[in-house]
């Protein structure tokens, strides 16, 4: 018995949709900022050795992100940006050698504008610092790997799944501009696997990118919390590498940290006692 020439079409479209699902292929989208090609767009240009930074208590601080390459894809909005920068001034706020945050718009940054760029950042929003934010997002796409998971029959057509990764990296370097030295950086890092068929893969890898963006972000502010603490304890380590200055007025905020305080009570108590025994 003969089959039909309705299921032996639905049989020799099955056997080349396995035969397709085995030779799977890769495809990848690449979205990236880099701060030092913002900061060194000449690669044979000589890089001058920082100076010694001369800070000023409390800092101004900017905090900005670092504009796209000349050939890369713009992944994030404006608002995405800015609400990143309001995530990443609260860590600077926590401190009291902060005195002031500015977020500095995109279209104040120019493409390979370097520290002359900055210079102009400086004096036109009066920044001792600045907090240069970069990001990289590659996203792959393999079709045809997990297509045996999402074969759907619909009508003479079979659906194949496909499987996405999405990494993001988004990293923070803080300068001080005048010195040209970088104070420290603290990266964020997120991995984001998902699947979905090719009528709503646009859609979905639309939202891997925003979600790869939220998580790395996160761990972006975590790990800045930890090194602007790290950064306060090398000032205080290293005075040779660092000149503190304070404005008028400044005193630290009133509050010194718990170490300066039993230090100073021993010296006081020592002092005491020195007195005390002389007299008698």
């Amino acid at each position: 018995m003969k089959p039909s020439k309705k299921y032996l079409f639905l049989i020799i479209l099955l056997v080349n949709s396995v035969a397709l699902s085995n030779c799977g292929f890769v495809r990848s989208q690449h979205y990236s900022s880099s701060a030092v090609q913002y900061l060194y767009p000449n690669e044979d240009e000589r890089i001058e050795s920082p100076g010694i930074p001369q800070l000023t208590l409390p800092l101004k601080v900017g905090v900005a992100f670092v504009p796209e390459g000349t050939r890369g894809k713009q992944t994030l909005t404006e608002k995405d940006k800015i609400d990143l920068m309001h995530e990443v001034s609260k860590n600077f706020k926590k401190f009291t050698f902060v005195k002031s945050i500015e977020l500095i718009p995109s279209a104040y940054l120019k493409k390979e504008g370097g520290f002359t760029n900055l210079d102009q950042i400086r004096t036109i929003y009066d920044i001792d610092v600045v907090a240069l934010l970069s990001y990289d997002q590659t996203q792959f796409t393999d079709e045809g790997i997990a297509s045996i998971t999402y074969w759907t029959l619909v009508g003479a057509y079979v659906i194949p799944g496909e499987k996405n990764d999405t990494n993001t990296m988004v990293d923070a370097s803080v300068y001080d501009i005048q010195s040209r030295k970088m104070l420290f950086r603290a990266p964020g890092i997120s991995h984001i696997k998902s699947k979905a068929t090719p009528v709503n893969l646009s859609e979905q890898l639309r939202a891997d990118r925003i979600d790869g963006f939220k998580e790395a972000s996160k761990d972006l502010v975590t790990n800045l919390e930890i090194q602007l603490e790290l950064f306060k304890e090398k000032v205080k380590e290293l005075p040779e590498d660092f000149q503190i200055a304070h404005s008028p007025g400044y005193t630290g905020g009133g509050s010194l940290d718990a170490a300066t305080v039993i230090f100073l009570a021993l010296i006081s108590a020592y002092f005491f006692y020195s007195r005390r025994t002389k007299k008698t």
